[in-house]
Parts: C-alpha cells; structure tokens; sequence
C-alpha cells in the first residue's frame, strides 16, 4: 500500500514551511513503522511519498551590492553595525538580535554565540507570537566566530561599557528579528539594492568564503550547520566571476 500526500495534503489553511512539511512526514513514517512491527503481517506495509517541493530562489549580493551595502552601513547606528556584523560573520537574524556584549571578546578577537530570538506562536492562540530568548537550536549552533579585523574595528566602535547591553540597541531592551527586518527592508531600500533580505547576507557571507578559498569545515562550523552537505547544499553558490576564473584554468592542460 502506498499513501501519497499530494500537493497541499500535508498543509494547513495558511500553508507549512516545506521544513515542517518533511518534519510531519518523518513522524508519519515512525507511526507507521512501529504499528507494524506491534501487529507484524497484519498491518499492510505502508510507503510515505512526500510532495515534490519547489526549490527556494537564494539570494546572493553580488560584489558590487556588497560594496554599496557596506558603505552604506559604515557610518552608522547601534542597528547598521549589527547589520553589516551579521554580513561579516554568517550570523542568523535571531543570533545577531540576541547578541549582547558580553559575548564579545575583544581581546581573542571572538564573537561567542549563546543565545537566540525566535517569535514562537503561543500554545492555544492562534494568532498570537511571543519573543523568547533561549539557547540556540542546535548544538552545533552553539559557537565561537573568529572577527575579521573589519568587524574588530566595528565592535571597538560601537562597543559599550554595560556587557549586559544588546548590540542592536546599546542598552538591556533588546530589538526583535520582525523590527530588525523591517528596519533591514528600509535600509536595502535606501540602498537602491530591490529585493534583498536579511538571510541574504547569510548566504552572501558563506559564498564569499568559498570563493576567497575558505577551508569548507572551518566554514561550516563558523554557519553552525551539522555538516559540511548543508554548508554547501544550502548557502554555498559559486559567482560568475569564479566560474570564469576556473573555466581559465583550464588552459594549463590544454583545454583552454
């Protein structure tokens, strides 16, 4: 027997994340696998078909929007800084509004990520969100970034005497990701860039340590992913600019 979820089968009104849609799954064929082994051959054997799932367009800042961007935020607010910190770094959006100063060690030149800021929906409340504050998701989530010197010159700027100040703000009232995108939305207006938004710079960070030639478990690690396959699964997408400088290569062996 065959039990195919069609388009839409695994989905509520509003619509899954194709995330929760493979999460629901996943437990479906759990449930169907421990109810056969509990009645053995009376249970007829089940095959769970997931929905084929259409591939998220990913957005990477090309060189020049980078640059546009990063002066654009250069001569800054509290808010500006965390934006191009999250450019320098690869950080989540509930990271970087997470993120006090007390995290950040000047000295070791390292930024300690400890915490994140989803908006979680309130149990029996369908419409209504809440703010937490909590450790990150994962263990792997859970680590050290090394600063480049750019970012090191950002944080001597902004840095603040209160180790309990959050960086977006510079006080202990903290700014939440949903304020965090709209200020980033005004910003890359302003900015002239279009439509950009804020996980972008994620996978703009990512991309541009593989294309400078950045070792791919450091760099995993550094995102907070599991595994090298996420890393370049989901966040690594190699620039015309690289294409073309490898394509040249091949010149050396006569294939140029």
């Amino acid at each position: 027997m065959e039990l195919l979820l069609r388009e839409g089968s695994v989905q509520s009104e509003k619509g899954l994340s194709p995330k929760t849609a493979q999460d629901t799954l996943c437990v479906l064929r759990s449930i169907f696998s421990y109810i056969r082994k509990q009645l053995g051959s009376l249970m007829p054997e089940i095959e769970v078909t997931p929905p084929r799932s259409q591939k998220r367009q990913i957005c990477v800042l090309t060189m020049a929007q980078q640059e546009q961007l990063i002066r654009y935020q250069k001569d800054t607010d509290a808010c500006k800084f965390g934006v191009l910190l999250a450019l320098l770094t690869g950080m989540r959006i509930g990271e970087v509004c997470a993120l006090q100063w007390k995290d950040i060690s000047l000295p070791d030149r390292v930024i300690h990520v400890r915490a994140t800021m989803p908006r979680l929906q309130l149990q029996g409340a369908e419409k209504k969100t809440t703010v937490c504050i909590g450790a990150p998701k994962s263990q792997n989530a859970a680590r050290d970034i090394p600063m480049s010197p750019l970012a090191v010159q950002l944080c001597v700027q902004f840095m603040r005497a209160e180790p309990e100040a959050y960086i977006l703000t510079g006080c202990q009232s903290y700014m939440e990701p949903r304020s965090l995108q709209y200020r980033f939305a005004r910003y890359i207006q302003q900015c002239g860039l279009g439509h950009v938004n804020f996980h972008a710079l994620r996978h703009t960070f990512a991309t541009r340590c593989i294309e400078v030639g950045f070792e791919v478990k450091s760099l995993s690690e550094i995102l907070g992913h599991s595994s090298v396959k996420v890393t370049l699964d989901r966040y690594v997408h190699s620039s015309m600019e690289l294409k073309c400088t490898n394509i040249n290569k091949l010149s050396a062996i006569g294939l140029g």
